[in-house]
């Protein structure tokens, strides 16, 4: 005989359900969201779709132009490295239709991560590789073994070293003569054939460390999602660092039956409250995606105490791509924008954001 508890858990919990899953519906239409720097990876994954690729084919397409970008210093190729100078990358991917997803974090010399993250997804029953075990996956499948530090990033990381002080404002990176000179004019002696603006780029991102990375989200016509998001975490982090993006449900988390969600920004705070999986949870209970993505900015913030102080210190963005179609992109502070393509060409739209400078 059924318990009156077990008849309680049947009645509230299995038959809601499915109903909560059936109240989404399909779109019907291809759309792409990224994050801000996405604009050719949404061109790129909405090209795949309309010529019927898989979704996480699409995703993958889209940001491994990021990762092979020189330019782009957060992601992949290029990207700014840790303390030691090594470039270390984190990657995730979730496919939706097989509700399957692969990881991979602190891989050296690889520059699409994202490529392997889907091959342990496919061809390991594991979820997560790390580190040199993440490194030997990647080379048995073919990978081509490669340093990712670009003379850009080596420069940003010389200019970093330059920066450093001990508690007297000594530093053994320097010459021991700088403590008059402003910080431009040393550096132009320490770099004279650099030029002003790339010295300028990198005394900016020495003394504030920059975050990066690159989140897309794809929902085809036939109402199946897939998600990625692939980056070269904090600069000159502790080797080993990880932060969010290859977590699962923190970095990016995708439900067939709901939508996807993903994040930039900085990962300790993102992973302290699960904030993709929460986003994706609060649209399964049937918020938008915009107060989906606003509820998870307001549990990071509520672990300052809405501090406004130690918030400024840092940056979060999340966006999210409901299976109906409804998309958001949120930030903790006023400015960032993320970008869509839902058919013509890849735009810029601005965050939503839970405070102002």
């Amino acid at each position: 005989m059924m318990s009156r508890r077990d008849w309680m858990w049947s009645a509230a919990g299995l038959s809601a359900l499915p109903a909560a899953r059936q109240a989404i519906a399909a779109s019907g239409k291809n759309i792409v969201v990224s994050s801000g720097n996405g604009a050719r990876a949404c061109a790129k994954a909405l090209e795949s779709l309309k010529a019927g690729a898989d979704t996480l084919d699409a995703v993958i397409a889209g940001v491994n132009i990021n990762e092979l970008d020189p330019e782009d210093t957060s992601v992949g190729y290029g990207g700014l490295p840790n303390e030691e100078g090594v470039v270390e990358l984190d990657a995730s991917v979730m496919h939706g239709p097989t509700r399957r997803c692969g990881a991979v974090a602190s891989i050296r010399n690889i520059k699409t991560p994202s490529n392997v993250a889907r091959l342990v997804m496919e061809q390991t029953d594991h979820v997560m590789l790390v580190g040199e075990g993440a490194l030997r996956f990647a080379k048995t499948m073919g990978f081509k073994d490669e340093n990712l530090l670009t003379e850009k990033g080596r420069l940003a990381w010389l200019v970093w070293k330059q920066s450093l002080r001990d508690a007297s404002g000594h530093n053994n990176w320097t010459d021991g003569l700088d403590a008059p000179a402003k910080a431009s004019a040393r550096l132009k002696r320490l770099f004279p054939d650099v030029d002003d603006e790339t010295l300028a780029w990198a005394w900016r991102v020495a003394v504030r460390p920059p975050t990066g990375t690159i989140n897309c989200l794809a929902l085809n016509s036939r109402g199946e999602m897939s998600g990625v998001t692939t980056t070269s975490g904090l600069a000159w982090k502790i080797p080993g660092r990880v932060g969010d993006s290859p977590i699962i449900g923190a970095g990016l988390y995708v439900d067939q039956d709901v939508g996807g969600a993903g994040s930039t920004g900085r990962g300790e705070e993102n992973i302290r409250v699960s904030g993709s999986h929460t986003i994706v949870e609060n649209m399964r209970h049937g918020m938008s995606p915009k107060e989906a993505c606003l509820d998870a900015l307001k549990r990071v913030a509520l672990n300052y105490n809405n501090d406004r102080a130690k918030l400024m210190q840092f940056d979060l963005s999340f966006y999210a791509l409901r299976k109906d179609g409804e998309y958001a992109g949120a930030a903790l502070w006023n400015g960032p924008k993320f970008t869509v393509n839902d058919g013509a060409e890849s735009r810029a739209e601005p965050c939503v954001h839970l405070m102002e400078r």
